[in-house]
C-alpha cells in the first residue's frame, strides 16, 4: 500500500464512537460533503501515491470552509484548483487558512515538493461544531470544554497511533497553534512518546487574523522550522 492509500482507507473509515456534550455535533466531512471522498482520493492520489517518509504537521481538528470542504486539511477549493489542479464543480470556499499554508508551500517550493515531505493532518482527525441560539453552527475545537476534551481524548490518542503506523517520521511533529493545541500536544506527548519533538508554530488562522501585516516573517518561521529538521 502507498501513504496514499493508507490516507484514503483511514479518512474514509473515520467515526467518533464517543458520546458529546449537549449542543456539540461531529464534523465528519467524508459522510456529510457530497464528492469529498473523491476529490480527498484524488489528491493524495497525485501527491502521495509513494511510500516515501513524510514528516507530520498537526493542526486542531477540521473546520466547515477548509477540509470540511475538500477533505484536504487547510486546502479550501480555490487553492485545491489553482494550486493542486483539482476542480470542485458547483462549490466555493475561501478559508484565510489556507491562504497561508499555500503561501508556506509556494515558499517552500510549491505542492509537489511540500507534499513528497509533509503530511498535514489534525490532533483530532474529526471535527466538531457548535449550535448557537437561532440554530446557527460555529466550528468548535476540541480543546474548547474540558467536556468535549475528555470525550474526544481517546479517539485523538487511537487515531494519532494509527497514522504512526505509517512511514511518518518520529523525529519531529509540527504543531499549528502556540496556545492550547500545543499544549494538549506536549502534555499527550510527554505521556505517550510519540515523537522526540514537538515543534509549535503559529496557527495559520491566528497569523491571517492578527499578523497579516506580517505575514512574511512567519512564512520565514515556518521554514526555519523546516530547515531545522530536514
Amino acid at each position: 500500500m502507498t501513504i496514499a492509500d493508507q490516507i484514503i482507507a483511514f479518512n474514509s473509515h473515520l467515526q467518533f464512537p464517543g458520546k458529546l456534550p449537549t449542543g456539540i455535533r461531529v464534523l465528519n466531512p467524508f459522510q456529510e460533503g457530497p464528492g469529498i471522498i473523491g476529490i480527498m482520493t484524488q489528491f493524495y492520489k497525485k501527491f502521495y501515491d509513494d511510500k516515501g517518509q513524510r514528516q507530520l504537521i498537526l493542526g486542531i481538528n477540521p473546520g466547515r470552509l477548509g477540509s470540511g470542504s475538500t477533505g484536504v486539511p487547510f486546502t479550501d477549493t480555490k487553492r485545491m484548483w489553482d494550486k493542486c489542479g483539482i476542480e470542485i464543480p458547483g462549490l466555493k470556499t475561501h478559508e484565510p487558512s489556507s491562504v497561508f499554508v499555500y503561501d508556506v508551500i509556494e515558499a517552500y517550493g510549491g505542492v509537489k515538493a511540500f507534499y513528497q515531505q509533509f503530511y498535514i493532518s489534525s490532533v483530532c482527525p474529526l471535527g466538531f461544531t457548535s449550535l448557537q441560539p437561532g440554530g446557527k453552527e460555529i466550528n468548535y475545537n476540541y480543546y474548547d470544554s474540558a467536556a468535549l476534551t475528555k470525550a474526544a481524548y481517546p479517539f485523538i490518542v487511537s487515531k494519532l497511533k494509527e497514522q504512526l503506523k505509517w512511514n511518518i517520521s518520529r523525529e519531529v511533529c509540527y504543531c499549528m497553534g502556540t496556545g492550547k493545541n500545543a499544549a494538549f500536544l506536549q502534555a499527550l506527548n510527554e505521556k505517550e512518546q510519540f515523537f522526540k519533538e514537538v515543534v509549535p508554530l503559529e496557527h495559520p488562522r491566528f497569523v491571517m487574523q492578527y499578523k497579516s501585516k506580517t505575514k512574511s516573517q512567519y512564512i520565514d518561521k515556518y521554514l526555519t522550522a523546516f530547515a531545522a529538521h530536514p
